[in-house]
C-alpha cells in the first residue's frame, strides 16, 4: 500500500511538471498551415465594420448553407460573430484574402480544405474540439491513419440530423473505410446495426479511446457488459475463456452461425477441449452415426447450458 501511495504521488508530480497552460487555448498559426496567410489580420478587428459581412457578396449560397448549420448557430449564439466573420475561424484570416487584386491571389490567402493535409484539417478543427468524446483524438488510431474530421462530417450543408455527419446514416460514414465491417452485418447473425437499433458509435468512440480498438469501455467485456449485464457476473463457477475476452468465441460484426458465434458448436469448444471427459476426435462424417448418443445432437451446451458461468453449487461444470 505505500509503495502505491508512493507511486500514486509521483505520477501526480510527474503530470503537474508536464502540463502547459497554453495548450488549453491552442491557437492556430496559420502562416504554417498556408503561408500565404503570414501577416494578415482578421476582419472582425479591421475598422471597416462591413468587412465582416463582405463574405456574403460572392458565396452568399455557402454561407445561406452554412448559417442553418449547428456551429453556425453556435458562433452567432455563444460567440457573438456574424456569419462573415466566423468564416475566419476555418478559413484563417481574411485581410489578405479581400485586399488580393486578382482572383489568384485572393484564391491563395484562403485556407481551402480542398488542398490542406488531415493534420492540417484537424488542427483547425482542434481549436474548439478538444475536449469530451475528443479528448483521446491526439494518438488514436484514426489520426496516426491520416484520417481527417471532414472524412465523416460535413460543415458547410446540413446533410444529417445528428452531429454533422455527411449522410444522415451514420455507419455509412464507418463503412467508407471499414468495408469488411460492412459485408459482416449482412450475415446471418448480426448486430441490429441493420435495424438502425444501434450505431457504431454504441461501442467505439472514432475520436480515440483508452481502450482497444477505440472502444468506449476499457475492455472488450465491459462494452459487451453495457447491453448483456446477465454475464457480468460474478458467478460462483466462471468459464475462463469468457471472463477473459467474449471475443474468443463471439464475432460482434457478425456471423454466419447463430448468436454471433465464430464457429459452429462443438467444433468452438473442441479448440480448447480436446480430450476432457469426453471423446477428443472431431465430431463428423462417418463417426456421428456410431457417437450420436456421445455428442447429443452435436451441441456441447445442450448440457453444458450455462456456459457463461453459473452460481449453482453443483455448477462446476456449467450444466445448471
Amino acid at each position: 500500500m505505500v509503495n502505491k501511495a508512493i507511486f500514486v504521488f509521483l505520477t501526480g508530480l510527474f503530470l503537474l511538471s508536464s502540463y502547459d497552460p497554453a495548450q488549453a487555448s491552442r491557437k492556430v498559426n496559420w502562416g504554417a498551415i498556408n503561408p500565404a496567410l503570414k501577416g494578415a489580420v482578421s476582419v472582425a478587428k479591421s475598422a471597416n465594420p462591413d468587412d465582416e459581412t463582405e463574405c456574403l457578396l460572392c458565396h452568399k449560397d455557402y454561407v445561406r448553407a452554412f448559417g442553418r448549420t449547428k456551429h453556425a448557430k453556435a458562433f452567432v449564439s455563444k460567440y457573438g460573430k456574424r456569419l462573415g466573420s466566423a468564416c475566419e475561424t476555418c478559413h484563417g484570416p481574411m485581410s489578405k484574402h479581400l485586399g488580393g487584386d486578382t482572383r489568384e491571389q485572393r484564391k491563395a490567402a484562403v485556407v481551402s480544405f480542398k488542398s490542406i493535409s488531415p493534420a492540417k484539417k484537424n488542427a483547425i478543427c482542434l481549436q474548439c474540439h478538444e475536449k469530451g468524446p475528443v479528448m483521446h483524438w491526439r494518438g488514436s488510431s484514426h489520426e496516426m491513419s491520416d484520417v481527417s474530421c471532414d472524412t465523416c462530417h460535413y460543415v458547410m450543408k446540413k446533410r444529417s440530423k445528428r452531429r454533422l455527419f455527411i449522410n444522415d446514416d451514420s455507419k455509412k460514414a464507418c463503412f467508407g473505410c471499414h468495408r469488411g465491417k460492412r459485408a459482416k452485418i449482412q450475415r446471418t447473425s448480426h448486430m441490429p446495426l441493420r435495424e438502425g437499433k444501434i450505431r457504431c458509435a454504441s461501442c467505439h468512440n472514432p475520436h480515440g479511446s483508452s481502450g482497444p480498438s477505440l472502444l468506449k469501455r476499457a475492455t472488450i467485456n465491459e462494452t459487451c457488459y453495457q447491453c448483456h449485464r446477465e454475464k457480468r457476473g460474478p458467478m460462483l463457477f466462471e468459464h475462463a475463456p469468457v471472463r477473459e475476452n467474449c471475443a474468443n468465441c463471439h464475432d460482434p460484426h457478425g456471423s454466419n452461425f447463430k448468436q454471433l458465434l465464430k464457429r459452429k458448436a462443438p467444433y468452438l469448444c473442441q479448440q480448447c477441449h480436446l480430450g476432457v471427459f469426453h471423446v477428443s476426435d472431431v465430431y463428423g462424417g462417418k463417426a456421428l452415426a456410431n457417437r450420436s448418443r456421445v455428442i447429443a445432437g452435436k451441441g456441447c451446451v445442450n448440457c453444458h447450458s450455462q456456459i457463461h458461468g453459473s452460481n449453482h453449487p453443483a455448477g462446476a461444470r456449467f450444466q445448471r
